[in-house]
C-alpha cells in the first residue's frame, strides 16, 4: 500500500499548506464490490471510522445530500462537510471498474454550525478493480481545504498515517461486512 502526497503550487500559494492527496493502493482479500458496498454504507461506516462524530443523508428539493462532521484532535474544531456523491459501476474494455465521485455543496437547509469549521471546497474520486485474485485495486484522489490553520504536524500525519490508517480500517470493515 502506498500514499503519496504533493503540494498544490499552481492552485495555491505552497505555503498555504494544502495538499491534494493520491493514493494507490491495495486491500487483500476485499472484491470490488464488497469495497464499494462498504465505502457506500453510511450507516456501516459510523461503526468503523473512529473519527466519524455525525454522518447522514438527506434528500434537499429532489437530490441526495450528504452532512458529515469529523472529530478533529483537541485544540482544534472539528470540520463538516455537505456534499453529493455518486457510485457508478462501470465496464471498460471488460473490467469491472467501480467509482465514486464525491464534491461539496452549498445547500442552505445545512447551515454552519457555531464551533465547527465548515470544509467548502472538497473533492475526491475512487476507482476500486478486481487485482485479478480475490482483493482489491484501489486508486483514491482527495482533495479538501480544511479552512483555519492546521498546523504542519497534522498535515504530515493525515500524510504518512491517517489515509493508511484509514485503508486498513476499510480493509477490516470489508471482512466484518458480511457478518
Amino acid at each position: 500500500l502506498s500514499c503519496v502526497t504533493f503540494p498544490l503550487p499552481i492552485l495555491f500559494p505552497q505555503q498555504s499548506g494544502l495538499y491534494e492527496y493520491k493514493i494507490f493502493g491495495g486491500l487483500a482479500d476485499c472484491p470490488p464490490k464488497l469495497c464499494a458496498d462498504v465505502y457506500m454504507d453510511l450507516d456501516f461506516r459510523k461503526q468503523w471510522d473512529q473519527y466519524v462524530k455525525e454522518l447522514y443523508e438527506k434528500t434537499y428539493d429532489g437530490e441526495k445530500v450528504i452532512y458529515w462532521e469529523v472529530k478533529y484532535p483537541f485544540p482544534l474544531s472539528n470540520r463538516d462537510y455537505v456534499y453529493i456523491r455518486e457510485c457508478r459501476e462501470m465496464d471498460v474494455d471488460g473490467r469491472k471498474i467501480w467509482v465514486v465521485l464525491a464534491q461539496s455543496v452549498s445547500v442552505p437547509q445545512c447551515p454552519e454550525k457555531p464551533g465547527i469549521i465548515r470544509v467548502k471546497s472538497y473533492k475526491q474520486s475512487l476507482a476500486i478493480e478486481s487485482d485479478g485474485k480475490t482483493g482489491s485495486k484501489v486508486y483514491m484522489y482527495y482533495f479538501d481545504n480544511p479552512g483555519g490553520m492546521i498546523p504542519s504536524w497534522l498535515v504530515n500525519w493525515a500524510a504518512k498515517s491517517g489515509v493508511p490508517t484509514f485503508l486498513k480500517d476499510m480493509q477490516k470493515a470489508c471482512h466484518n461486512y458480511s457478518k
